[in-house]
């Protein structure tokens, strides 16, 4: 775990820690943990007070985009390649926000695919392809994710109809299906899921037995889970294939 999440949760965990706390629970200096807790103030995580700072997420909440880019890279990686190998050329891919279909966005960029990717990251990331048709929905980027939300992203996916939607999630059990922690997501989510003939999530082991806030769908309405982790029993038996990266 990487020394700014470990703050983050931390903090989170307690509602408020002093400086001294960090130090001693993270084995760093204090001069460290004061250039910490400035990052993550920038990022809106948390708020700086004289000693120490206090939370400004909720329990239920995601960290932020910049502080999740950087975790678990090599296990998104191996999952964006196998979710890149079941996607033939020539399909039309509705590609959801998040830092695992970031990493798909990255290896799609020399395919002979369409892409409508649901981040303005993952648009970026696909500009300059000479040969990915890109289709670019309407609506809201939610600030730092850059995930597209609102009536105009719905209504780009209402009119599309896919051959495969790579989902990513915040959550995603037998019991509880695919869940996320911003509602307006999990609607952009849910939408994608319905506009494609094939849903491929993909998700990293973190991910797995995690429920968040949102419902999206239940997991019976994937067709295949890519993960890091070793299969999963339940998923298996509500008809998801299970690939392992």
């Amino acid at each position: 775990m990487s020394r700014l999440k470990q703050i983050t949760e931390a903090v989170r965990d307690a509602g408020s820690l002093g400086v001294a706390d960090l130090a001693t629970l993270t084995g760093a200096s204090e001069m460290t943990i004061r250039r910490d807790l400035e990052v993550l103030a920038s990022q809106g995580v948390l708020e700086r007070y004289r000693g120490g700072a206090r939370s400004l997420l909720l329990r239920g909440e995601e960290p932020p985009f910049a502080l999740r880019s950087d975790e678990n890279m090599d296990a998104k990686r191996r999952i964006a390649q196998a979710v890149v190998a079941l996607i033939a050329d020539g399909e039309s891919v509705v590609l959801d926000s998040g830092t695992t279909c970031l990493e798909v966005a990255r290896l799609l960029h020399d395919r002979r695919v369409t892409v409508m990717p649901l981040s303005l990251h993952a648009v970026n990331a696909l500009a300059s392809s000479s040969t990915v048709t890109l289709l670019v929905p309407g609506g809201r980027p939610r600030p730092g994710e850059l995930a597209l939300t609102g009536p105009l992203t719905l209504a780009s996916l209402q009119a599309l109809r896919f051959d495969t939607a790579v989902i990513g999630c915040c959550g995603l059990s037998a019991e509880h299906g695919l869940t996320a922690f911003d509602l307006e997501d999990a609607s952009v989510k849910r939408t994608a899921l319905t506009s494609a003939r094939r849903v491929i999530a993909a998700v990293d082991a973190s991910k797995l037995t995690r429920t968040a806030l949102a419902h999206v769908a239940p997991a019976s309405a994937l067709h295949a889970v890519v993960t890091d982790a070793d299969g999963d029993d339940g998923l298996t038996a509500a008809g998801v294939t299970v690939v392992t990266a």
